[in-house]
Order: structure tokens, then C-alpha cells, then sequence
């Protein structure tokens, strides 16, 4: 009997002993692929991701890991990056990049939830998911019809400087939602009594070329449409250019902006990094991205660069600078 007892008590120390043992084990750190056309340097997104991570709980290197891929501007990468994150076995991947980056992220894995950012093109028309409201697949996030922007940036500009006659429009033409985008703009012009020229890079070569010829025609303003890994890598040599020749510019991109550039109006960036980190939240804590709706902006922002209005010699009306979101002193 005693026998009997001491075998039982061991028993029932043993597994008191594993319990905790297995109570102790650690989670499995969810991990998110990041793929970026842009480098590590230029890129600032990263950031604003992190930052709506953080105001749900999540904190990188402890209870979240984060794998980043940068293509610097090199489209050929985009499908070697979403291949080597889908390699990694990653949990979710976050498209930093335009229709491109989605569509070699969708065509490296079906399974895998992608969460896009939207870069002005409609996903449903691109293929990339089946409704808004349903987008079934894969992938889900929040599309950004920039085009639709494209007269009211054209707009802001001539707030900003009444005098201004002849727009130079810089665009990359392989990017669908950029020749939209020109499109609008060219239609827009008309009726605030602006003449456009549209110039077309295709490549990194193309811009000392251009910028050179551009030079010569004296545009009174730019209007930058910086869609596609080309123009969002060359951001700094746009608005540099722009500084240079003192010419006021405008974008639907906020970075060229705080590289120098005068004004940009697009959806709301934080806002924006802010609702991606949301679906990633609710991906990981098992919701499906073919029945989260992919979202529109609801948020706008106005940023003005002051002190490139005072650089290139350009007084911004007061009534423009108290709708300003953002104003860079």
C-alpha cells in the first residue's frame, strides 16, 4: 500500500511539475512580410506602419517580427521579394507598393494573407480582388483612387499662385494610375485656365534628360504625379529640381514635400498606415482577408512646405494656410 501511495504521490508531482512547464512554453511571435518598392533609406512608411502597430499592443522584436524586403526602385525585384517572404512563411504580407508589388505578392501565394496600401488604381479593374465590399482571395487593404485628385491639386496650385500659367506634368507612363491621373489633370486645366505638358521618364536616366529639356520651356509650376517605384524612388531629385529652377510644385505624395517640394493633397498618411496596421490586427487574430471590405480614404490632408515658399519666393495665401493639415516651417 505504501508502495501504491508513493508511486501516486510521484505521479501527481511529475505532472504538477509539467503543467507549468507547458504553461511557460512561448507564443509564437507572429511574423509580417514587408514589401516596399522604395529603399531602406528613402523609405519613411515603415515607420507610420510601426507607429499604428504600436497603438494596438504590437511592439517589434517582442511580440511581433517584421520582415522587410526593399526593391529600391528595381521592379524585377518585386516577385524575387514576395517570393523569399512567402519562403520565410510569413503570416501576412504588407504591399508598401502599386499594382506591381500586389500582383507579384498574389502571385507568389494564394494562402497568405496580403494586405495592400493602394497606390491610385482601382484593384477590382487591376484583377486584384473581386468587390470592394467582398474581395474574397487573398488579398484586401485600402485602394487610394489618387486620380480623382488630380484637379484638385491642380486647383490648390493655382490657390497658391494666382499667376501661374504653364504646368509641366512629370509622370512615368507604364504606371496605369499615373496616365489617369494626367488624364484628370489635362482635363481640370482647362477650366482654371492653365496650359499642361505632360513629360514622361521611363527610367532613372530619363530625369537629368527631361529636367534639362523641361528647363528650357520655363513651366511656371510641376505637378508631379508619383505613382510607381520610379517616381517614388526619385522623390528627392523632383523636388531638388524644383528648388533649383524655383518652381512651385504639387503632389499627391507627402514625402516630396519633406524632401522640398511646395504643397502636396492626398488621403491622410498616418490615417492611412494607421487602418493597415488594423487589418493586420485583425488577420492575425484570425479574420479572413477575403471578407474584410477593402477600404477608400475618408481623410484628406493639405501639406504646405513654407519654407520652400520662401526659397523659391512664393507668398502662400493666409486663407490656404488655415486649411493646411500639415504646414513645414
Amino acid at each position: 500500500m505504501k508502495e501504491k501511495i508513493t508511486v501516486l504521490t510521484l505521479c501527481a508531482m511529475l505532472f504538477a511539475l509539467c503543467v507549468p512547464a507547458q504553461a511557460q512554453q512561448p507564443k509564437k511571435v507572429p511574423r509580417i512580410g514587408y514589401l516596399s518598392p522604395l529603399s531602406l533609406l528613402s523609405d519613411t512608411r515603415s515607420e507610420a506602419f510601426r507607429q499604428g502597430l504600436r497603438e494596438l499592443g504590437y511592439k517589434e522584436g517582442q511580440n511581433i517580427a517584421i520582415e522587410y524586403r526593399y526593391s529600391e526602385g528595381k521592379p524585377d525585384q518585386a516577385a524575387e521579394h514576395a517570393n523569399e517572404l512567402v519562403r520565410l512563411k510569413v503570416d501576412v504580407i504588407v504591399v508598401a507598393g502599386g499594382d506591381r508589388w500586389v500582383k507579384a505578392a498574389k502571385d507568389a501565394t494564394k494562402t497568405i494573407p496580403i494586405v495592400m496600401i493602394g497606390a491610385g488604381s482601382d484593384p477590382v479593374a487591376a484583377g486584384m480582388i473581386e468587390s470592394l465590399a467582398r474581395p474574397g482571395g487573398n488579398v484586401t487593404g485600402i485602394t487610394i483612387l489618387t486620380t480623382e485628385l488630380g484637379g484638385k491639386r491642380l486647383e490648390v496650385l493655382k490657390e497658391a499662385v494666382p499667376k501661374i500659367a504653364r504646368v509641366a506634368v512629370l509622370h512615368d507612363p507604364s504606371i496605369p494610375s499615373a496616365v489617369r491621373e494626367l488624364k484628370d489633370v489635362q482635363t481640370a486645366s482647362s477650366a482654371l485656365g492653365l496650359t499642361v505638358r505632360s513629360w514622361e521618364v521611363r527610367g532613372a536616366d530619363d530625369f537629368d534628360r527631361v529636367f534639362g529639356e523641361m528647363g528650357k520651356q520655363r513651366p511656371h509650376g510641376l505637378y508631379a504625379a508619383v505613382a510607381g517605384a520610379l517616381m517614388i524612388a526619385n522623390v528627392r531629385r523632383i523636388a531638388g529640381f524644383a528648388l533649383k529652377n524655383r518652381l512651385p510644385s504639387v503632389s499627391g505624395d507627402r514625402e516630396l514635400v519633406e524632401a522640398g517640394g511646395l504643397m502636396s493633397y492626398a488621403a491622410d498618411f498616418v490615417d492611412r498606415w494607421r487602418r493597415v496596421a488594423l487589418y493586420v490586427d485583425k488577420i492575425l487574430k484570425g479574420a479572413k482577408p477575403g471578407d474584410l471590405p477593402v477600404q477608400q480614404p475618408t481623410k484628406f490632408e493639405l501639406v504646405i512646405n513654407l519654407k520652400t515658399a520662401k526659397q523659391i519666393g512664393v507668398i502662400i495665401p493666409q486663407s490656404l494656410l488655415y486649411r493646411a493639415d500639415k504646414v513645414i516651417k
